[in-house]
């Protein structure tokens, strides 16, 4: 097993404000690509009908989580409560408690590593 740690969200796209929507989402996209070397993998999946997003996230582990949640908080946070709302957040690893305790408000779902691999 690997230290990643994982995030799913479920978005829904508050009507009328797609266009908004994914103008943020493209900025977001852009300043993780640019600025945080250890998430692994950040990638946005949307419905036919534009009302709910999928967002997978990997990081390399529970710092460099926590680097992308404070600079989303600092960043993007007031923009994304004015587009959307999160639904449902599924984690996965074993993200730190400092991990947990920034994500709490969200109430996310824990999984755990339980047997598998990786390549």
């Amino acid at each position: 097993m690997t230290k990643n740690v994982y995030f799913i969200f479920e978005v829904a796209v508050k009507p009328g404000r797609f266009e908004d929507f994914k103008t943020l989402i493209a900025d977001q996209v852009e300043a993780t690509q640019t600025n945080e070397p250890d998430t692994l993998n950040y990638e946005w999946a949307i419905s036919d009908d534009r009302q709910v997003c999928h967002l997978y996230e990997r990081f390399q582990d529970s710092a460099a989580a926590t680097t992308h949640i404070h600079s989303f908080a600092t960043k993007f946070a007031a923009r994304f409560a004015e587009a959307a709302k999160i639904t449902r957040l599924v984690v996965y690893g074993t993200p730190s408690a400092q991990v947990k305790e920034s994500l709490a408000t969200l109430s996310p779902v824990y999984m755990l590593p339980f047997d598998g691999f990786g390549r």
